[in-house]
C-alpha cells in the first residue's frame, strides 16, 4: 500500500505542479491592472458597465443578508425594475464576503473582494480544462497544454476575467467547463461500464455507482450555471444536441444508447430541482422549467424509440428521420396548443440574433463583422493562432468521427465547439466561451506535433527507469528541443503577446464620469428612497410609489449603473436597455418615449414632451436632470439613432479639403443632444447647465468646426466639459412692454464649473406691445434643499431692444416655480 500511493504520489506532482504554475501564470496576467482599478483614496473602479450592478446587488444583500435584491426601485424611474441577473454569482460572492468580514463586512473590504473575484475565477478554469481535455483525449499532457493556453488566453475571456471586471460572464465560461468536465468523465466511465437497463437488473446499484455520480455532479454544476446567468437553456441545449447526436450514433452502429437516457435525466434532473428551489432567475425561470423538463422527457424517448426500432428490426436509417420527425411534430404542436411553448423553441434559433438599436450593443454584434464588413481580426484578437489551429483540430476530429470510430468524449467535444462557434459568430461575447474549446482542441495539435518529434518515446522523469529528473534530460534531443520550442512559439507566444497587450486597463468610467457621478450624489435633492433599503416589488398592473421628492436622471443607457451606484441617483434608462423607448422592429411602430427619443428630439417642445411622457403621471416629468458626455455628441450619437430606426439625414456626404467625407449635417445639429452639449444649451428655455466636468480632447471641436463651415456659424472651436449635467426645470417667466413689431433680445454670460464663459441668449419680437421670454438660469445662486449648482450667470440679465437696455435678477425660487418678473 505504501508503495502504491508513493507512486501515485510521484505520477500526480508534474501536473499538479503544471496546474499550480498555470493558475499563478492566469492570475498573475489578470491583476496587472490593479493600478486603474483601485484608484484615489478609497475608491475601486470597476470595468464596464453591468460590474457595477453586480457591485449593487452585493452590497444590497450584505446590508440585507440573506435576502437578494428581487425588486429594484433605484433604477428605470419611474418603473423600477425586478431583479435582471440570476442570482447565484451575487448570492455566493456576498456570501464569502459576509463570512471573511464576520458579519460586517467594511466597503473597502466588499469592493477589494469584488475587484479581484474574476481574477480568480478565471484562474481557477485551468483546473476543469486540464481535466477535460486529459479525459477527452486520454492525455494529460494535452489537459497540462490546454491549461497553459488557456491561462494566457487573450481577447473576451482575458477582458471578461481582468481584475475589477466582476460580471457573471467568467463564472459562466468556469461553470459550463466544470458541467462538460463530469459530462465527459461521465461518458467515459460509461464506456468502460456498461449502463444499461438489462445490466442494471442483473447487477443493481453496484452497476451504476462508478457512473452516476460524475452525471449527478455534472447535473449539479448545470443547476448551479443556471443559476448564474439566465441564458444557461443554451448549454442545457449543447448538452441535448448531443445526447440526440450520440443516441442517433449509437444506434447507427448498432449500441445500446439507454446510458445516454440515464445519464441525461440525472444532469437534467438534479438541474431542475435546483431550479425549482430558486425563487427566480432574471425572469427565465419558467422557461428554465420547460427547457429542463423537456430534456427529462426526450432523453428516454429517444432511447425508447432506438430500442423499439432495433426490437422490430427496423432499417437502422428510419432512427434518424424519425428523430426529426419527433422534433418537428413537438415544434408543430408547440405552435398549434402552446405559445409559450414554441417561442421557447423559437427563441433558442433567435436568442442570439438582434436586429436594430440591438446591434449597437458591442458585445452583442457578429464577431466577424466591423462596421458592416467583413473581418477576420476579431479572431486574432480574442484567440491568437488557436483560432486557426483549434479549426484544423475539428476538421480532424471530425474526419476521425466520420471515417473511423472516436469515442463519446470526442464527439461530445465536436458538439460542444460547434455549438459555441454557432453562437459566438452572431454575438461576438461569446468568444470567452470558445477560449475554452480553442486551448483544448489547440493542445491536442501541439501534443500530436510534439508527438511526431518523438516526444511519445520520452519517459517520464518520475517513471522508475528515468529515477531523477537528470535522467529525463538525457532522453531529450535537439530534434525534441526543437519541437517543443516550435510548439510554444506557435501556440503559445502570440497569445501570451497579445495578453500582455490587452491587460493593461479594465475600462469602465473614466474620470470625468467619476467627478460627475460624485457631484450629483453631492449637489442635488436626495431622491427620497433608502439606497440600501429592499423595497417591495408593486402589485401586479400597478406602479412603484416614489416618494413626491424622487425624479429620474435622463441619460444615455450606457451609464445607467454608475449614475445609480456611485452617484446614488435613479436613472431612467440603464444597461439593461431598460428606458430607450424608440422602436425594435418597423418604422410602423409607435417612437416610444425614453433616452433615444429624448435625445433625437428635434426640438426642445418634442424633448420635453418626451420627457413629460416617460412619467405616466401627466403631473410628472419623467426626470429633473440630464446628463450628457461627449460621446454622446459625437461617436455614440448614432446608436441613440439607431434605437429609433430612423438614421437618415443625421450625417450627411461634403466636399473638404481632403475630398469628399461623412460629416454631420443640419438634422444633427437640430437635436436635443446637439443642443445640450455643442451648443451648452443656449436658447433653450427649460434646461440649465449645473455642471460640467473638465474637458479632454475629443471631436467636439471638428463637430463645432463642421458645423461653422456649413451652417455659418459662429461657435467657438473648443473641446468643452467632456461630462455635462443640465437641470430640467420650470423657468422663470420674464416679461415687458415693447414697441409693436420690435425684435427683443435677452443675454447672459453663463461661467461654468472649469471657469469657461459662454454666451446664453434668446430672440423675440414684441406682439400687442408686449414680450415675454422663459429663461432657466437663477441670477441668485442656488437654495439649501435644491441643486447646489456651479454653473450660473457672472450677473443679471440684460434685456435689449432698440436703444433701450434693462437689467433682470431672477430668483432660484421663480426659476423652479415657474414664477414670473415683469421688467
Amino acid at each position: 500500500m505504501t508503495i502504491d500511493y508513493k507512486d501515485k504520489l510521484k505520477s500526480s506532482f508534474l501536473p499538479f505542479t503544471g496546474i499550480l504554475l498555470c493558475f499563478l501564470i492566469a492570475l498573475y496576467i489578470r491583476t496587472i491592472p490593479a493600478e486603474s482599478v483601485f484608484i484615489g483614496e478609497n475608491f475601486v473602479r470597476f470595468g464596464g458597465n453591468d460590474p457595477w450592478y453586480h457591485l449593487r446587488n452585493v452590497e444590497s444583500i450584505l446590508h440585507n443578508f440573506p435576502s437578494m435584491l428581487w425588486f429594484d426601485a433605484y433604477t428605470q424611474y419611474p418603473y423600477g425594475t425586478d431583479q435582471v441577473f440570476a442570482p447565484l454569482f451575487d448570492m455566493f460572492l456576498a456570501t464569502i464576503i459576509w463570512i471573511i468580514g464576520m458579519g460586517n463586512p467594511s466597503t473597502e473590504l466588499t469592493h477589494t473582494i469584488c475587484a479581484y473575484y474574476p481574477s480568480l475565477l478565471g484562474a481557477v478554469i485551468v483546473i476543469p480544462v486540464y481535466f477535460a481535455a486529459k479525459w477527452i483525449f486520454g492525455d494529460r499532457r494535452i489537459g497540462l497544454l490546454a491549461a497553459f493556453l488557456v491561462a494566457i488566453a487573450p481577447g473576451q475571456f482575458l477582458s471578461r476575467s481582468i481584475i475589477g471586471f466582476n460580471d457573471h460572464h467568467v463564472a459562466e465560461a468556469l461553470l459550463s467547463t466544470v458541467v462538460a468536465m463530469f459530462l465527459i468523465f461521465g461518458l467515459k466511465r460509461s464506456e468502460e461500464h456498461d449502463l444499461s437497463l438489462a445490466s442494471l437488473k442483473e447487477n443493481g446499484l453496484a452497476q451504476i455507482k462508478p457512473i452516476l455520480p460524475y452525471f449527478l455532479l455534472s447535473g449539479f454544476f448545470l443547476g448551479a450555471y443556471t443559476l448564474t446567468w439566465k441564458g444557461a437553456l443554451f448549454f442545457s441545449f449543447i448538452i441535448g444536441v448531443y445526447i440526440t447526436a450520440q443516441h442517433i450514433i449509437d444506434h447507427m452502429h448498432g449500441r445500446s444508447s439507454e446510458y445516454l437516457a440515464i445519464g441525461g435525466m440525472a444532469i437534467f434532473g438534479v438541474a431542475l430541482i435546483m431550479v425549482l428551489l430558486a425563487p427566480e432567475i432574471g425572469g427565465t425561470k419558467s422557461r428554465q422549467i420547460f427547457g429542463l423538463a423537456a430534456g427529462l422527457v426526450a432523453f428516454p424517448l429517444l432511447s425508447v424509440l432506438s430500442y423499439y426500432m432495433k426490437e422490430k428490426q427496423l432499417s437502422r436509417y428510419y432512427y434518424p428521420l424519425s428523430v426529426a420527425a419527433l422534433f418537428g411534430g413537438g415544434i408543430l404542436l408547440a405552435r398549434m396548443f402552446s405559445e409559450s411553448a414554441y417561442a421557447l423553441v423559437s427563441s433558442v434559433f433567435s436568442y442570439f440574433m438582434r436586429t436594430g438599436g440591438g446591434l449597437t450593443i458591442a458585445e452583442a454584434s457578429p464577431l466577424l463583422m466591423r462596421s458592416g464588413e467583413f473581418t477576420l481580426q476579431p479572431l486574432w484578437y480574442n484567440f491568437g493562432i488557436t483560432a486557426i489551429v483549434s479549426f484544423f483540430a475539428l476538421l480532424i476530429l471530425a474526419y476521425i468521427a466520420i471515417y473511423r470510430r472516436n469515442n463519446r468524449e470526442q464527439t461530445f467535444l465536436i458538439v460542444w465547439t460547434v455549438m459555441i462557434i454557432w453562437a459566438m459568430l452572431q454575438q461576438n461575447r461569446f468568444a470567452y466561451y470558445y477560449s475554452v474549446n480553442a486551448a483544448i482542441l489547440s493542445a491536442y495539435i501541439g501534443i500530436k506535433v510534439l508527438d511526431l518529434a518523438g516526444w511519445k518515446d520520452i519517459r517520464s522523469p518520475f517513471a522508475e527507469t528515468t529515477s531523477n529528473i537528470s535522467g529525463w534530460f538525457k532522453q531529450i534531443k535537439p530534434v525534441h528541443a526543437l519541437a517543443l520550442v516550435l510548439v510554444v512559439l506557435v501556440l503559445a507566444y502570440p497569445s501570451y503577446d497579445l495578453s500582455m497587450q490587452q491587460n493593461q486597463g479594465t475600462g469602465g468610467p473614466n474620470g470625468y464620469w467619476i467627478e460627475a457621478t460624485q457631484w450629483m450624489k453631492y449637489n442635488t435633492p436626495d431622491p427620497g428612497l433608502d439606497y440600501y433599503e429592499s423595497y417591495e416589488k408593486p402589485p401586479e398592473g400597478q406602479l412603484f410609489s416614489y416618494p413626491d421628492e424622487a425624479y429620474g436622471v435622463m441619460s444615455w443607457w450606457d451609464y445607467g449603473h454608475w449614475l445609480e451606484v456611485i452617484g446614488h441617483r435613479i436613472p431612467n434608462a440603464n444597461p439593461f436597455q431598460q428606458g430607450i423607448g424608440g422602436r425594435r422592429n418597423s418604422m410602423d411602430e409607435e417612437n416610444r418615449p425614453g433616452a433615444s427619443t429624448f435625445f433625437t428630439a428635434s426640438s426642445e417642445a418634442e424633448a420635453t414632451a418626451v420627457l413629460e411622457a416617460v412619467h405616466p403621471d401627466p403631473e410628472k416629468a419623467g426626470a429633473r436632470y440630464v446628463v450628457s458626455d461627449v460621446e454622446m455628441a459625437t461617436g455614440k450619437f448614432y446608436a441613440m439613432a439607431a434605437w429609433t430606426l430612423d438614421t437618415d439625414n443625421y450625417y450627411v456626404q461634403a466636399q473638404t479639403n481632403q475630398g469628399t467625407q461623412t460629416v454631420p449635417g443640419e438634422r444633427y445639429f437640430n437635436t436635443m443632444e446637439a443642443r445640450l452639449h455643442l451648443f451648452d444649451g443656449d436658447g433653450l428655455t427649460q434646461y440649465r447647465m449645473v455642471h460640467e466636468t473638465p474637458a479632454a480632447n475629443t471631436a467636439e471641436a471638428g463637430y463645432k468646426q463642421v458645423y461653422n463651415a456649413l451652417f455659418d456659424g459662429n461657435i467657438e472651436v473648443v473641446n468643452t466639459g467632456y461630462v455635462k449635467i443640465f437641470e430640467y426645470v420650470d423657468g422663470a417667466t420674464i416679461t415687458g412692454q415693447a414697441p409693436e413689431g420690435e425684435k427683443v433680445t435677452i443675454t447672459n454670460t453663463i461661467r461654468t464649473t472649469t471657469g469657461r464663459t459662454f454666451e446664453y441668449s434668446r430672440s423675440t419680437t414684441a406682439t400687442d406691445g408686449t414680450y415675454e421670454f422663459v429663461v432657466p438660469y437663477s441670477t441668485e445662486g442656488p437654495v439649501q434643499g435644491q441643486t447646489q449648482f456651479d454653473t450660473a450667470p457672472t450677473g443679471s440679465y440684460e434685456v435689449s431692444f432698440g436703444d433701450t437696455t434693462e437689467s433682470v435678477r431672477v430668483s432660484e425660487s421663480a426659476v423652479l416655480n415657474g414664477g414670473e418678473i415683469e421688467v
